[in-house]
Formats: C-alpha cells, structure tokens, sequence
C-alpha cells in the first residue's frame, strides 16, 4: 500500500516561459519553487507523478539537529525555522511542530558517541542534552524497561509526511508559480553553453534557470547530460498504526525500533538504518564509490531482489527526447514492501511498547532513499551545463533539511548571499577521488 499523501490540483496548462523551471517536487523541489517565487520570479514546478509521491511523502517526518553531520548541521538549524515561517507566511500548514526528540539507549557505546556529539553541537549552539539512566527511564515509561541514558533534542521536531510537499506546493500557487503533476522532464536544451530550455513530454518551456531535484531520478538524468553523479538508493519499508489507547512519544528513536506520531493520532514504526540493496547497473557503474558505506552498514543492508530493474530510476541508458522516458512508465516509485522487516519491525515494537498491542496496522510502503558515497547531499550548479543546479543525493536526510536546501537553490541561482556556506554541498566535489569521508551520523 502506498504511504498516505494529500493530493493536489495543478496548473493544466504549460507556460511557453519561465525564469526558473524547477525538476521534481519532492520536499526540496516545492521549497525550492517556493523560495524563487517568494522572490519575484515566474516559476514552473515539474513533477513526473504527484507532488510528494515518492520519499518526501514515505520518511518519519522528522526535522531534527540530533546526530546531524557537521556538515548538514547548519543546514539543519536554519531549517527549523523555516519550517514555522512558512507556517506564518503562506498560511499553510505542513504540520510541523517542535516536540522534541528523544533518544534511549542500553549501549555504552552508543551513550559515548551521541556524548561526543552533544559536546560538538555546545560549540555552535545547538540546544541538546544527554540524560542519565533517571531521566532517560523517566522519560522512556511507555516502554516499561530501564534506560542506561539518552538524549533529548527539546527543540527539533516532526513535520507530516503526507501533506509537507502538497502544502508547499499549493503556496507557490498562491505566489503566481505554476505546478505540473503527471509531467515529465525528459530533457534540457541548451544554447551557447547554458541552459535554455527544459523538454517535457508535454512541450518545451524557454529558461535560462533549471534546478534538478529528480530524487532517486537524478544520476539517471544527469546521465543524459553527460554529467557523472555517483547515486544509488535503498529500499526502504515502514509501517504505520493507528491511534489508541496509552501514552507514546511522539517521536521516540532506540536502536530496536523508532516511532514517530502522525498528523491523525496514529503512528509510524521504523528501524533505523534496516534496508535493501536492489542491484542495478547504475549501482554496478558507481560500486567503487560506494564500498566504504555498504561496508559500514553491511549488519543493516542485506541484498534485494530484481525491484530496482522494474522501477527503472537506475538505469545507464539513454533516452530521446522525442519519446517516452523511464519516468513517464514509472510515474511513481512505489517499489515492493519487505514483509520481513515490516513483520521485524512490528513486532519489535509491540514488545517494546505493551500499548501498540491493541492497534492496528494501517498501511504498510517502502521507498528508494537516495544516497551519495559520503552521505551529504550535492547541491549547486553543475559545471557542465551552467544554468542547471543540481540538489539531490540527500541520503535519507532531505525531508528535515528540505526548507533549508531549497532556501540555498534559491540564493545560489539568484546570487543572493547563501543562507549557509554552500562549498560542502558543492557536486564538484564527486569529480575526483578526494570526495570526502562518509557521514558519522
């Protein structure tokens, strides 16, 4: 079953024109329309399917500081803000609120790493705390067990999954910005060098600004425009429950199992990290780049089936732009649920949480979280093609960050001054082998 999305009405009609044309309307791509149009400019946002269909609409819904790599930490911060702003300015809600996240642990281990990160996160004034083995109990009731520690991030929080993307995209109507669902780009044309046109199955609209926020579709896109980003995607599964009797956090992380409160008093249950590598020849293509993160995760990686072929977001071909894409066969990804984990994960939840046993499970869906070799999502202008900026390979991470990354698009094709400093983001730094190291967090 597909996770649960708000959907939306859309522009029918395609402009000839625009001063920005924004590819894919996931979290990052509605935010990054948003931003352009709150800025004057006549936007085009593309979506192949429906606004939020893919992971934007299948995350926890978490926007969070805790456990950031230092290099999306200040993304991250400037996020939350952005979040309630957008509240107080469109007068649209994507059901964001700052309850807090709480971490329990039994693992000395994993006690120490998240002290050490609580002591980074003092020296840039992030507001984080570890609790002892009291508090962490306290805290940690629903549970019935005793906690060694945690931590607890008071001010981050969760945003609802379902109606996020939608509700920012129907702000960019309100702002004059047009939005088109089952419309594809297929294509970029140029002329001198630069962008002068995105190609959609639907026509062509003149621009000179093209932002590609494709999700798990971008390496393949990128490839038609002789651009190598190293990309590949994990397939995902999650369940939700429904509401009932007996307290539960609202947004609650141990290494058994997490959960996180939904918009209609039920839950979603996840394990973190839990997923499945379906082989592709794009992921055989860009092995090399990621064998330093398969082997940090190979205990929660286990190999998939033929999923990846039939979806199609990872394939090496290349399409012309008078016919039919792999996105318009595949208008959503919307791969197979992993009964497996979904039955793991169930379970491990309703031992770890006596007052699930009574509730039921609403729906079941998995997803293909995109991934960079290091973790960090590459955002800014391609060297390539000038006048197309990449944001994409946001690692499982882009839904929290997503008001931040797409306030960055914004400033780096507007040259406004950057809202954080964009040069770790920089897709320039995959070109070589010195791309960095793999994300901690």
């Amino acid at each position: 079953m597909r996770a649960p999305l708000t959907r939306i009405d859309t522009t029918p009609t395609l402009p000839d024109s625009a001063d920005a044309v924004v590819i894919g309307a996931g979290i990052v791509g509605v935010f990054t329309a948003y931003f352009l149009a709150k800025r004057g400019l006549k936007v085009a946002l593309l979506e192949k399917g429906l606004v939020g269909a893919e992971q934007s609409s299948r995350n926890w819904g978490w926007c969070r500081q805790q456990n950031r790599d230092a290099r999306e930490l200040p993304m991250a911060t400037k996020s939350l803000g952005l979040w309630e702003q957008f509240s107080a300015e469109s007068g649209e809600s994507a059901g964001f609120r700052r309850c807090g996240l709480l971490y329990l642990s039994n693992s000395d281990e994993e006690l120490s790493k998240w002290s050490s990160w609580c002591d980074f996160a003092g020296t840039v004034g992030v507001v984080t705390r570890m609790l002892d083995s009291k508090e962490a109990s306290q805290r940690g009731q629903a549970t019935g067990r005793s906690w060694k520690g945690g931590v607890l991030a008071p001010t981050d929080g969760v945003a609802d999954p379902a109606n996020a993307a939608p509700a920012v995209a129907r702000a960019v109507l309100k702002l004059g910005g047009t939005v088109h669902q089952n419309c594809a780009a297929r294509g970029i044309e140029t002329a001198g060098g630069r962008v002068c046109g995105v190609v959609t199955e639907h026509g062509t609209i003149r621009t000179r600004i093209a932002v590609l926020s494709g999700g798990a579709w971008a390496s393949s896109f990128c490839r038609q425009l002789g651009i190598r980003f190293p990309q590949t995607s994990i397939r995902s599964s999650i369940l939700s429950v429904s509401s009932g009797q007996g307290e539960l956090p609202d947004a609650l992380h141990t290494a058994a199992v997490s959960l996180t409160r939904r918009g209609d008093g039920g839950h979603t249950l996840a394990i973190s990290g839990l997923g499945r590598v379906d082989p592709t020849l794009q992921q055989l293509l860009y092995a090399s780049r990621f064998v330093p993160m398969f082997a940090r995760r190979w205990r929660s990686l286990a190999p998939g089936g033929l999923e990846g072929f039939r979806s199609g977001h990872e394939g090496i071909s290349h399409w012309r732009l008078d016919q039919p894409t792999p996105m318009e066969k595949m208008r959503i990804l919307d791969p197979i649920v992993d009964e497996s984990t979904i039955r793991l994960t169930h379970k491990r939840a309703t031992d770890l949480f006596p007052a699930l046993k009574d509730r039921v499970i609403t729906a079941s869906w998995a997803g293909y979280i995109d991934t960079t070799p290091d973790g960090v999502p590459a955002i800014g202008e391609t060297d390539a093609v000038p006048g197309l900026c990449l944001a994409a390979g946001f690692s499982g991470h882009g839904f929290g960050i997503g008001p931040g990354a797409g306030h960055l698009v914004a400033d780096l094709v507007t040259g406004s001054d950057p809202i954080v400093d964009p040069r770790p983001y920089n897709p320039a730094r995959f070109r070589d082998s010195s791309w960095g190291k793999v994300a901690d967090f």
